[in-house]
């Protein structure tokens, strides 16, 4: 018998007016867009599904892009300054980053050298191979700095997938949010498996598209979700977008 719960929808069918808080299109500054006519592919691309306003959020990690607010806000201006030379001035930029959470972190805090997604909304990550052995330490550091981390796609760090009561752990110190492109299985079955449940549960608040180059945006066109996952990907939409407009 068919079933509104088991038929399949775009994920870009939702997204028209929304906020993406995690991607790399500012230019030249790590391993996403190298110039800002890279950016404005992307830009393109974000702009067919109805995304005009961004937090743009490159990578800050002390030992590979060892990125400041300077540095962040140079590439901002010089993308913003390329659109309006060039006749694209319908898009809402804005510039955060994506922080690691290491010894370089732990410094930035100490300098005030933050740069908040949205009023105290900080973005952090870790390496996908293995958790800081300080992890806990340093959200509470971030917290106790006055931030809530957002755990940008915790879906990813594979260590925890055995371990899933950590993920209930992580969620009582900091906010989740998760990659779009996860739950179509475009970085592995396993870590969809795991999206997709943490879904069910309700675990995430917020949503992102971590686009670095025109494969994400492709693959973006072709993410698909079940029926019975729509009540929840709109809960998160709405509220990032909520949380983050401009």
């Amino acid at each position: 018998m068919f079933s509104i719960f088991s038929s399949k929808k775009f994920l870009v069918s939702k997204l028209g007016e929304f906020t993406d808080i995690h991607n790399h299109i500012l230019p030249g500054i790590d391993d996403g867009a190298k110039t800002p006519e890279d950016s404005l592919k992307l830009l393109a691309g974000f702009k067919e599904f109805g995304i005009t306003d961004l937090i743009c959020t490159p990578h800050t990690m002390s030992d590979f892009y060892a990125n400041t607010p300077e540095t962040i806000l140079a590439a901002e201006h010089n993308l913003k300054s390329f659109l309006t030379e060039n006749g694209h001035q319908d898009f809402k930029i804005r510039s955060s980053s994506e922080y690691m959470m290491d010894s370089g972190l732990v410094d930035l805090l100490d300098s005030k050298q933050i740069l908040p997604l949205k009023d105290n909304y900080v973005l952090v990550e870790m390496s996908y191979l293995q958790p800081p052995v300080n992890l806990r330490e340093i959200l509470f550091k971030v917290g106790n700095a006055g931030f809530t981390p957002v755990l940008a796609h915790p879906e990813r760090y594979a260590f925890y997938h055995a371990k899933y009561d950590t993920f209930t752990e992580l969620k009582s110190i900091c906010k989740f949010q998760l990659n779009a492109l996860s739950i179509s299985g475009y970085y592995g079955p396993g870590i969809a498996k795991i999206a997709l449940r943490l879904l069910a549960e309700n675990m995430y608040n917020f949503i992102g598209t971590d686009t670095h180059h025109m494969r994400h945006i492709e693959n973006l066109k072709k993410v698909k979700f079940a029926g019975k996952y729509e009540q929840a990907i709109e809960k998160i939409i709405s509220n990032t977008t909520a949380t983050f407009s401009f």
